[in-house]
């Protein structure tokens, strides 16, 4: 089974749902880095079950302890382990399904490659998993903030058929989109999706919808040609989140209906006084910019949503995420054993209705990991790209 990811910036999750504890080894790591654990909790705050009415009601603390990597506070520049054990659980809830396939979820694929499987909580394919990565992308989420000044802001943009149209005016901060119980910036639409979901969780039924992500202050250059584009391993990350079913970056989908001479991204230079006097002087662009000369090129729409072949371009980086409704419902489903017998199952659990406001810190997350092992790629093979181009823009 694959549990690792990223080249420079490695990390590895291990551990089940309902087993002994869940984590993550971090290498790459730099030494000497003083991490602000109480960002990192605070992520896992964002994630962890149990923190309203709205999602599902196990409750745990999610509080994570550090095993290796560290020594007075500061990164040693070895392996970093960081584990969060499970508190509240209960498996012999799910033993009563132990031999039943519960519709879309995970139970007959991962019997159909292993050959074995845990029927309790999901194991490997619960969204408990994903408490490695929030801890592994808000490390990188400091060293990116610091290093380049990126901000990766998600939030909810839909919820069943329930529009925010957040789209056109982003959220400029997490304080923003936590105003809501939903994590929609929005919040008159907001309150319509919270109704939206006590409806459909008192009928025993769960809802899908999208995220929207905003990541500002990425430099040009980030991003590999050909196999592993920045958009590529961006849609691979965020595709790999459990119950993620679609990726879209910039116009996306809605790009299909226009032409190309609409949805082309036209360049400018902001400082357009500046543009005409080296044109009257007959000076080269170049020498006048200096260090900053093609960093300073903007577009004047972002249809490309901060990426042309598979490269950043120093515009914002717009995505959005699709999630389907959560697999495990209160109704009665037509399903089979693993003797092959045909059965109606009634399943239950503890599930959230709806898993969109808690999978926007993961998203946050797993941004974050691909664009640290974007940036340290690009310093390995262009190492002058960051005391020339970006130090002295920050």
């Amino acid at each position: 089974m694959s549990s690792t990811t990223n080249h420079l910036f490695k990390i590895t999750t291990f551990g089940e749902s309902h087993g002994k504890a869940i984590g993550v080894v971090i290498e790459g790591c730099p030494a000497g880095l003083e991490l602000d654990f109480s960002s990192i909790q605070a992520q896992l705050n964002r994630r962890k079950p149990g923190q309203s009415y709205l999602t599902t009601q196990r409750k745990e603390k999610d509080e994570f302890e550090v095993l290796s990597g560290i020594y007075e506070g500061k990164t040693l520049g070895t392996p970093l382990c960081f584990v969060v054990y499970n508190v509240d659980v209960k498996s012999e809830d799910y033993l009563k399904w132990a031999d039943i396939y519960r519709p879309s979820h995970a139970d007959y694929t991962y019997h159909a490659k292993y050959g074995y499987r845990t029927p309790v909580g999901g194991g490997r394919a619960s969204v408990r998993e994903t408490i490695g990565r929030v801890i592994a992308g808000s490390v990188a989420e400091q060293i990116l903030k610091n290093d380049l000044n990126i901000e990766t802001i998600a939030w909810v943009d839909s919820i069943g058929t329930i529009e925010s149209n957040t789209f056109q005016n982003p959220p400029k901060s997490r304080n923003e989109v936590d105003q809501s119980l939903v994590r929609c910036p929005n919040l008159e639409i907001s309150e319509l999706m919270i109704k939206e979901i006590e409806k459909t969780k008192k009928e025993g039924d769960s809802l899908g919808g999208t995220i929207g992500v905003i990541i500002r202050n990425v430099p040009p250059g980030l991003g590999e040609p050909v196999f592993d584009k920045l958009d590529a391993e961006l849609a691979k990350a965020c595709l790999s989140i459990p119950a993620c079913k679609g990726f879209e970056c910039g116009s996306g989908f809605a790009g299909t209906k226009m032409k190309g001479s609409e949805h082309n991204d036209e360049f400018y230079i902001p400082d357009q006084e500046l543009f005409f006097n080296q044109i009257e002087q007959n000076r080269p662009i170049q020498k006048v910019y200096g260090i900053k000369n093609v960093l300073d090129l903007k577009t004047k729409t972002n249809y490309s949503g901060g990426i042309q072949g598979g490269i950043s371009n120093g515009m914002p980086i717009i995505l959005r995420l699709a999630f389907k409704p959560t697999a495990t419902i209160h109704k009665v489903q037509k399903t089979v054993t693993e003797t092959g017998m045909q059965i109606n199952l009634l399943a239950g659990g503890r599930h959230d209705p709806c898993v969109l406001p808690r999978a926007v810190p993961i998203v946050e997350s797993v941004v974050n990991l691909v664009l640290i092992d974007m940036y340290y790629r690009q310093r390995a093979i262009y190492p002058e790209w960051w005391q020339k181009y970006v130090k002295k823009n920050l």
